[in-house]
């Protein structure tokens, strides 16, 4: 009998996410990177020159995305991850032409695990396209953080996700079997005029440290008040207002069909590198 796969480690406590994008959505949430987001989407999916009639959403958060896209499929649905994600998404086999999701496979935890499910619920050339925060979001205030706790602290708690980098979530894509994975990036820069302004729109948001091994205990305000004196002294500008990084890294892949290009077999070329770059030198 063969032993049971090792389960994904547990980074994110996605009991707390829901309950704050909860409370974020109640209380005005600060939707701009995820407007920036669901524009993009669609402008995306208006040069994939054909249409998609059964469509799912992927986690995203509020209503932006499906109203952005709404043009350019016809039923869309909306799919939570669950709580305990071995319980998995319940979609079914080859159900789907189109499976979308805005800044939220970040704060999953066991993100080869889902990209396998996408894949078994497309239909021959279907299409994940997918947006989430990559390796250097937030990177002034994770910094900022683990410098001040250095010093006021002598020691280091976990403040920021860690996010994939763009090789990881290609090599992610290729591993569940997806044919013609793309990845790129778009970094976003936002100005705020203070480190505080900042990490409350990360409360507006719902995104502020869901970490499973975070501090429990409140923070320190000598260290809060470092915190911002590093990160004014490191990242700002010459106006005095600080800089935050958001990386969205942009991912896509189709469900292989026997229509779509593929690469030549290895000695099927019909001239060589050599006799090419002979050519140019003459």
């Amino acid at each position: 009998m063969a032993p049971n796969p090792p389960s994904a480690p547990i980074l994110f406590d996605r009991a707390l996410l829901r309950a704050r994008q909860a409370r974020a959505a109640k209380q005005g949430a600060a939707t701009f990177l995820l407007d920036r987001v669901a524009e993009e989407m669609d402008e995306r999916l208006h040069a994939v020159l054909r249409s998609f009639t059964a469509a799912a959403d992927i986690a995203t958060p509020g209503n932006g995305l499906r109203a952005a896209i709404a043009a350019r499929v016809g039923m869309l649905a909306h799919v939570a991850v669950p709580d305990h994600e071995r319980d998995g998404l319940g979609l079914a086999p080859e159900s789907l032409d189109l499976v979308v999701s805005a800044l939220a496979l970040h704060f999953v935890n066991d993100l080869p695990g889902v990209m396998a499910q996408i894949r078994r619920a497309l239909r021959p050339d279907g299409l994940l396209l997918a947006a989430m925060l990559g390796g250097d979001t937030l990177t002034e205030l994770r910094q900022s953080f683990a410098a001040a706790e250095a010093e006021r602290e002598a020691g280091i708690s976990p403040r920021v996700a860690p996010f994939a980098d763009l090789r990881d979530i290609g090599a992610l894509l290729q591993r569940a079997g997806f044919a013609l994975p793309v990845t790129d990036v778009d970094r976003v820069v936002v100005r705020y005029d203070n480190a505080f302004a900042l990490m409350q729109d990360l409360r507006k948001m719902g995104a502020s440290n869901i970490l499973v091994e975070r501090r429990r205990t409140p923070s320190r305000r000598a260290t809060l008040l470092r915190m911002a004196e590093i990160y004014a002294e490191r990242f700002a500008d010459p106006d005095g207002r600080i800089r935050a990084t958001f990386e969205v890294v942009w991912l896509s892949g189709w469900a292989p069909h026997e229509s779509q290009q593929k690469p030549l077999k290895p000695g099927s070329a019909k001239a060589s590198l050599a006799d090419a770059v002979r050519g140019l030198t003459k």
